[in-house]
């Protein structure tokens, strides 16, 4: 969540930064108004526990002297005093809860670097590599859903009889194809990254903590007897995994990288930009992640888009780069680069990773600080909150997706890269 100190302090900065993401500041306004009050009460509250701590300092000293028939009076006004209290308690504990839930509903500021847009449209494309429209073959301009089924190794049909639309199920070869990817996501960033295998149900409060929840929950699914959430993206629980810690500025940045399934209902979403592998409702993917102070940001930043460009350049893949612009920002990213490759057969270039930094919105939640060093004895250690960052590794479906529309063959067969073929056994080729 934003800083409520920021928005107390500088709320004409805070509400322009909201307004350029095209978000209302109403719910900025409610915070600041339900802010003033609850400091208005907490003021009153300090002042009648002080008057209560007084009167039982006077009661004691009048018992003391021996002088009970003196008490009475200050005893009612004590007990009206406390019944007063637990009143306006209550008063102040629903304003700061109001203020926690209003504060959930509000997106990250954006960056001051970040570019201005009104909508995806104003995306910038900083880096093209590799697309020629005009260079691709007849068989690459072959969608993957039918390369898929005509080599059987992609079956939509029998997975919509499971599970309904917007499900895959790869077999043979491309069961292996989308294994191999995984291999090679993790294992080209296990010289820094620590690989972690995290639940893939978790708590509320974990998706909470990301910013998943609350504005997104008609996108998530949610198991209601245990009240658990199927995860979105192992960005969730990787952000959880330092949770309620303090950690010593020398530990950081701390680099973590996991491979899970993901889940999500693209509510909403339907027509040609659903086929296939295009957008599905469960796909692996391979998380790049690091915790980090401010001034590490924007270095752990880069080296996370570094990698997540190099895996998909690495695969002959075509690509490109967009700086999103601050409206097309996710709820909880202050900055964020789009990798798109590009699929000749669907004609569609495909968002394959988003490489986002969060500042310390999601760790405000999760409540995730650093205690950074002290360069003289006499400096204090005053805890600060980390920095989160975030991004797609590697994202089977649309990567698997791209690969074999673009390594299609002319006698249908479809070649394997070279940097993924130790992961396919040695195989040049499936089909």
């Amino acid at each position: 969540m934003i800083d409520l100190h920021l928005l107390r302090t500088q709320p004409d900065t805070v509400k322009a930064a909201i307004a350029r993401r095209g978000e209302s500041t109403t719910a900025l306004d409610e915070t600041i108004s339900c802010d003033r009050q609850h400091r208005q009460i907490l003021g009153k509250i300090n002042e009648m526990r002080s008057e209560i701590n007084r009167i039982s300092a006077s009661v004691g000293s009048l018992h003391r002297d021996g002088r009970h028939n003196e008490t009475a009076e200050l005893k009612a006004r004590s007990r009206e005093l406390g019944n007063r209290l637990t009143e306006i308690t209550a008063e102040a504990d629903e304003l700061a809860a109001q203020i926690s839930r209003t504060l959930l509903k509000i997106p990250n500021l954006p960056a001051d670097d970040c570019p201005s847009g009104a909508s995806a449209d104003d995306n910038v494309v900083t880096k093209v590599v590799g697309y020629d429209t005009d260079s691709y073959t007849e068989c690459q301009r072959m969608p993957h859903w039918e390369i898929g089924e005509a080599l059987g190794i992609l079956d939509m049909n029998r997975a919509a009889r499971m599970s309904g639309s917007m499900f895959a199920m790869y077999r043979g070869e491309g069961a292996r194809l989308a294994r191999a990817l995984i291999e090679y996501g993790l294992d080209r960033n296990r010289d820094l990254y620590e690989e972690i295998r995290p639940p893939t149900l978790v708590r509320t409060e974990v998706m909470t903590s990301t910013g998943h929840l609350p504005k997104f929950v008609d996108d998530a699914y949610h198991i209601e007897r245990d009240n658990l959430w199927p995860i979105p993206t192992a960005e969730v629980p990787l952000t959880s995994l330092l949770s309620g810690e303090i950690v010593d500025e020398a530990d950081l940045p701390v680099r973590l990288m996991a491979h899970t399934s993901c889940f999500r209902r693209e509510a909403g979403s339907a027509g040609s930009k659903t086929r296939g592998l295009l957008r599905v409702h469960e796909f692996d993917k391979v998380e790049l992640y690091g915790f980090c102070t401010p001034a590490q940001a924007a270095d752990i930043h880069a080296e996370i888009l570094g990698r997540a460009e190099q895996a998909i350049a690495d695969l002959g893949l075509a690509y490109r780069i967009l700086d999103l612009c601050d409206a097309d920002l996710g709820e909880a990213s202050a900055r964020t680069f789009d990798i798109e490759a590009y699929a000749p057969g669907a004609d569609q270039w495909l968002e394959v990773s988003s490489v986002s930094w969060c500042r310390a919105y999601q760790a405000r939640r999760a409540n995730i600080r650093y205690r950074p060093r002290s360069t003289r004895p006499t400096e204090g250690k005053r805890t600060q909150m980390v920095h989160t960052l975030n991004g797609s590794g590697l994202a089977v479906p649309r990567v698997w997706a791209a690969l074999v529309e673009t390594h299609h063959q002319p006698d249908g067969r479809i070649a394997v890269p070279e940097a993924l073929q130790p992961y396919m056994g040695g195989a040049t080729a499936i089909g």
